[in-house]
């Protein structure tokens, strides 16, 4: 049987999501945690991969064990063993061949900038300490459903065959001192939304102008944007979307 299980998780401790050599992450957690439980081996397949500090509100992680898992206090022990840290919020059996990265049709994030200092948010989210135009903001973030190809955005040496990418919508919001990103598309490149930000908050600032950005992702130049790199911290997944015949059924405890 295949299970989908929905997670959530702080990634401030963690070296990303997926496993790596002699580093901490959240998917080699999650992995010794279900194979203890389980009692044979388990190697999760995860819906993205988020880098080193950033945080996911819904991920889906994807394990194959021949066992109903239904009535059997699954969720509760899972969740008792892992740490503080990540959480499974729910279980699913899915389709024998649905695939928890190549069959999501959406994925959404959210970047979180505070313009002032915030003892109470430290590590989730980026404390700014200067003001941007929220206007010029709002007209970076409509320039990238201008472009599909996102090589400028991302990351050297990334494990991609395209750098295309179907941005679905983009937008700023603000509330008092509070700013927030939000970005849906089918697919992200590694780094894309860190760099982004980056970018616009240099157009925010005039530092940058408009055309410049737009100038940088049709060349598909890498060095021009890769040197504004926002920090991990203020990076959310905060929603990962699936066909509806995707889930068969929720597993109780």
């Amino acid at each position: 049987m295949r299970y989908f299980a929905e997670i959530a998780y702080l990634g401030s401790n963690y070296h990303g999501w997926q496993v790596q050599p002699n580093a901490k992450t959240v998917q080699g957690d999650l992995d010794f945690v279900l194979s203890k439980l389980l009692r044979t081996e388990i190697n999760t397949i995860g819906s993205g991969r988020t880098d080193t500090g950033v945080h996911c509100a819904q991920q889906y992680a994807q394990f194959d064990i021949d066992e109903d898992l239904n009535g059997k206090n699954f969720l509760h022990r899972a969740n008792s063993f892992l740490n503080n840290d990540i959480a499974i919020k729910s279980l699913w059996e899915v389709k024998k061949d649905a695939h928890a990265r190549f069959d999501a049709v959406k994925r959404s994030y959210r970047y979180d900038i505070v313009l002032e200092k915030s003892p109470f948010k430290q590590g989730l989210i980026w404390q700014y300490f200067r003001q941007p135009d929220f206007d010029k903001l709002q007209e970076a973030a409509k320039v990238l459903l201008e472009f599909e190809d996102f090589t400028a955005f991302s990351k050297m040496h990334a494990d991609v065959n395209t750098h295309i990418c179907d941005i679905m919508s983009s937008s700023w919001t603000k509330e008092g001192n509070n700013l927030s990103f939000h970005i849906t598309a089918n697919r992200f490149l590694r780094g894309m939304i860190r760099i982004i930000v980056g970018n616009m908050m240099e157009v925010g600032m005039g530092r940058m102008s408009i055309d410049y950005m737009r100038e940088t992702l049709a060349l598909k130049d890498r060095k021009r944007a890769a040197k504004y790199l926002a920090p991990g911290q203020g990076l959310f997944l905060s929603e990962v979307i699936y066909p509806e015949d995707t889930f068969i059924r929720e597993i109780y405890d």
